[in-house]
């Protein structure tokens, strides 16, 4: 009986020491993995948060190898990039919108307008809130930096904690961004004179930056079919 009672303790132990193993990995993990990801959402510090992610990425495989029960790729690639979009677009129609008229909105803004996107270079700054004045474009940045992309980074954090209602609303925020996506096309198609006039890379560049914007669309097909009991409540 001593001894049954001490294998049981033992096995007990192991499986404790395990959990807490792959906790404590995935715990450092994430830490190389936010940090990177914070950085690539500002644009600006992307090439060295590039790195970061990676390291952190290659610690989660390390884990997973060593037989640690440590957070599916998969997942963590799907939450992080889709939470990547969301600190862009946050981040970018954010300046446009609250900081139209420091230095580096008024040089950067208008110089990409000149480049992809005449809306951001066709009358820059004349209407009443400043920033972009192409027609629609202040209620998509309105939507998209509080309504939708808030959102999108709260679900994916739920989603990188492998909770059922991260998976949820990660699934939600994600066919809000095909709904953003469309309508923003649509938009860019009707005001195709602002738009796409005098601008030295048009339909062909721009239609090459919204590769950016497909996130949506390459996660929404795992999303619907992976296997929800992984996630718990």
């Amino acid at each position: 009986m001593t001894s049954t009672g001490l294998v049981a303790g033992q096995t007990s132990t192991t499986y404790d020491d395990h959990t807490e193993e792959s906790r404590e990995a995935q715990r450092q993990a994430d830490r190389w993995l936010i940090s990177g990801t914070i950085l690539m959402g500002t644009a600006i510090l992307g090439i060295l948060g590039l790195p970061l992610f990676l390291r952190g990425l290659a610690l989660q495989r390390r884990a997973q190898a060593r037989g640690l029960s440590v957070r599916p790729i998969i997942v963590t690639l799907i939450g992080y990039m889709v939470m990547l979009d969301g600190a862009l677009n946050t981040f970018g129609w954010s300046i446009d919108l609250l900081a139209n008229h420091t230095l580096v909105s008024r040089i950067f803004l208008p110089t990409w307008g000149n480049m992809f996107d005449g809306g951001y270079f066709w009358h820059y700054n004349e209407l009443s809130i400043g920033g972009a004045s192409a027609p629609g474009e202040k209620a998509w940045e309105v939507l998209g930096i509080f309504v939708v992309f808030p959102m999108r980074i709260a679900a994916c954090i739920g989603l990188l904690q492998m909770k059922r209602w991260g998976h949820q609303w990660t699934i939600l925020t994600c066919w809000t961004g095909v709904l953003m996506w469309v309508g923003y096309v649509a938009n860019m198609t009707v005001y195709a004179d602002i738009r796409f006039t005098a601008v030295v890379f048009p339909v062909i560049g721009w239609w090459l930056y919204d590769i950016f914007y497909i996130t949506p669309f390459v996660s929404l097909p795992y999303l619907h079919t992976v296997n929800r009991e992984i996630f718990t409540d």
